[in-house]
């Protein structure tokens, strides 16, 4: 294919003054996503892409493969209400998840939401459902088009007809019941500006009370923080109605702070108080039981505990399940039990304790997979998880918290036979020494030849672990001869607190550099070279890549940076990017601006030769702005000197990712495996 010739960006001379440093932003006229300039670059570069993408000869033929492999039944872990048993599940290409009731946590039962008659294109999506204790009511958050703004609606559960009730301009939050279902107590943010929903800033929540039939503008406001802006107030109803509980977040940080409410006494005179208020380490509510908190932290546990704290005295600490060898990372209180999910080695292990802390039993999971989802209630005998490998999609699975036995509730039929591959994790010395684990999955038949095409995909970040994950597109990677390697970089959650600290701020660069000693070992163990290497990465993870990108563009064939942060110096100035300060620093700090500078992708776009790049954002997504990708893309069409193609493909009426119909996910999925798979055969 001859070099493209790109569409013309509009411009601007925007120079920034950062502590005395200037900084060029020629493309910051692309941030206006509405703009007519805007949008004209979005149809013109939008028609390029998929000039190009037309023409790959195997398109057709991956998304006809790609459409059999996602088309199996799925489900979510059932869970019950008094004597109702929910369930989220899709018979294969539904574009949305549907809400099914039962009595009992296998039967069929029946259809109580169905998100995909809400909306003909299948871009209404049901984000979240909280149950009230008597299964009567349903608090359905629902989200239009990606966007992470929610409106939650109650619905009867017998009736499956919606109330009246209507609360709008809500995110980041949950439905949090009172025990007499009279209403839910949920976290909202003021109206934005008309023309600025999906951009401006996310700040100053309220925790404020629904009461069922009354108008949202008669909530009462149960807590605010007007002094502190930047605070995520998350409410849970926990011990049989009687407590309030508010975990108290500043965005991505990795500290929480934990306050209560007496609710005994009825909402009206609910005094939110300080528990658990020094923000020294992260404490995650599992549940509690006769006014005490049974907490996940990594306070004076690097590694994670379980302790006990009691409501009325946070003096009163008593530690349950001590810090071990592998990190914890969820516990859920089931049968009187505690189920404890730990890391090892970036894949799962579960085991059950009483709550003295005895060791019950060392559950039996059914090979190298990750616990996607927990459900299961303190009166509850049996608890039931999903858990996914890299070849298999979730099952679920029945855990009896006596003893630890084990039984599988729902394994969709198949198209493909998981046995059909194998997956390996190997270690990679980092620049400096440091152990990074990689997982390489791929058809049994698919040994190291020197030149097999290989998917690179990390993360890094926010004490997110990347372990083994179900994609049906890295499924149809591996079908058609790839090699799927996913490394577990620090940043994340892996190996505990240490293991994120040497990730994030100013030890940031440490995470690109586990990702090119990946790319390397992935050449020098014989598996592939160079030029047959594409990386993969979305949000932080695109970060990963354009960063990865502009750092070692010799080390690759073709790189995907998905949905990304590629503005370092600007992401804090939109939605709820100020949060993740935590784990990147701020370029209002003179010292962190220089850090951020120096591997910001955006700003590290020199002339040089770039191998095959295909760019991803939608329109709507109001986590990571467009305007990240759009100028990132724009900035690297204008620095290419080499001769392969730099495409941005930009979805409508979508978002970050999560409720994106089915059937626009095949379409975007199928372009991606085939532009990589063309960049990495030479044949763009």
């Amino acid at each position: 294919m001859p070099k493209l010739t790109y569409p013309t960006a509009p411009t601007a001379d925007q120079v920034d003054d950062f502590h005395g440093t200037l900084v060029e932003d020629p493309y910051r006229p692309l941030e206006d996503v509405d703009a007519p300039e805007t949008r004209a670059w979005i149809d013109a570069e939008n028609r390029l892409t998929f000039d190009v993408l037309t023409r790959i000869d195997a398109r057709a033929a991956i998304r006809a493969r790609l459409a059999e492999l996602w088309n199996h039944p799925r489900a979510g872990t059932p869970w019950r209400r008094a004597d109702r048993w929910f369930q989220l599940r899709n018979t294969g290409l539904q574009n949305q998840d549907v809400l099914w009731t039962s009595g009992t946590p296998e039967a069929d039962g029946h259809v109580l939401l169905d998100p995909n008659a809400l909306n003909a294109t299948g871009t209404t999506t049901l984000a979240s459902v909280d149950v009230s204790d008597s299964g009567r009511l349903a608090a359905c958050a629902i989200s239009e088009a990606g966007s992470d703004w929610q409106t939650w609606r109650v619905l009867r559960t017998d009736t499956a007809e919606w109330l009246d009730d209507r609360i709008t301009w809500a995110k980041f939050t949950s439905a949090a019941w009172t025990a007499d279902d009279a209403g839910f107590f949920y976290g909202r943010f003021p109206e934005p500006p008309a023309d600025a929903a999906y951009e401006a800033p996310n700040r100053d929540m309220e925790l404020r009370y629904h009461r069922l039939g009354t108008d949202q503008a008669e909530d009462r406001l149960v807590f605010s923080t007007p002094q502190q802006p930047e605070w995520i107030l998350v409410p849970e109803v926990v011990d049989g109605g009687r407590l309030l509980v508010v975990t108290i977040e500043r965005g991505t940080d990795p500290e929480q702070r934990i306050h209560v409410a007496d609710l005994t006494e009825g909402v009206d005179r609910v005094e939110v108080r300080p528990l658990l208020d020094a923000a020294d380490a992260s404490y995650h509510l599992i549940d509690a039981v006769d006014g005490r908190l049974y907490l996940v932290t990594n306070g004076e546990a690097p590694l994670g505990r379980v302790i006990a704290v009691d409501s009325a005295d946070p003096t009163a600490i008593r530690e349950v399940v001590a810090q071990g060898a592998d990190a914890i990372e969820h516990a859920q209180l089931v049968g009187g039990r505690l189920a404890v999910v730990t890391l090892q080695d970036a894949h799962h292990r579960l085991t059950i304790f009483e709550l003295d802390g005895c060791h019950v039993a060392d559950v039996d999971l059914p090979g190298i997979g990750t616990i996607a989802s927990l459900a299961g209630r303190r009166e509850d005998p049996d608890l039931f998880l999903t858990f996914v490998t890299f070849t298999a999609p979730s099952a679920v699975l029945r855990v009896h918290v006596a003893d630890g036995t084990v039984r599988a509730v729902r394994q969709p039929a198949l198209a493909w036979d998981p046995d059909d591959y194998v997956t390996e994790q190997v270690f990679v010395a980092s620049e400096d020494g440091t152990r990074v684990p990689l997982f390489l999955t791929h058809r049994r038949d698919v040994t190291p030849a020197g030149d097999v095409r290989t998917m690179l995909y990390g993360y890094g970040g926010f004490q997110i672990s990347i372990g083994p994950t179900f994609k049906p597109e890295w499924l149809a990677w591996m079908e058609r001869g790839g090699l799927l390697a996913v490394a577990s970089l620090r940043g994340g959650s892996e190996y505990g607190k240490a293991w994120h600290d040497a990730g994030r701020l100013a030890n940031k660069q440490r995470v690109f550099d586990d990702f090119a000693a990946c790319a390397r070992w992935l050449v020098s163990s014989g598996w592939t070279r160079a030029d047959r290497i594409a990386i993969s990465g979305r949000s932080n993870g695109g970060l990963l890549v354009g960063a990865s990108l502009t750092q070692h563009p010799e080390l690759f064939g073709a790189a995907l940076p998905e949905v990304g942060v590629m503005d370092m110096l600007r992401f804090h100035r939109f939605t709820i990017g100020w949060g993740w300060t935590s784990d990147y620093g701020s370029a209002d700090d003179p010292e962190q601006f220089k850090a951020l500078l120096a591997y910001s992708p955006l700003h590290n776009c020199g002339p040089t030769s770039y191998p095959a790049t295909l760019v991803t954002t939608a329109d709507h997504d109001d986590r990571v702005v467009p305007a990240h990708s759009f100028k990132f893309a724009a900035a690297l069409q204008a620095a290419q000197r080499g001769e392969a193609p730099i495409l941005i493909r930009i979805d409508t009426d979508a978002g970050h990712g999560a409720g994106k119909p089915v059937s626009k996910q095949l379409d975007e999925r199928s372009d991606v495996l085939a532009f990589l798979e063309a960049a990495l055969n030479g044949s763009l």
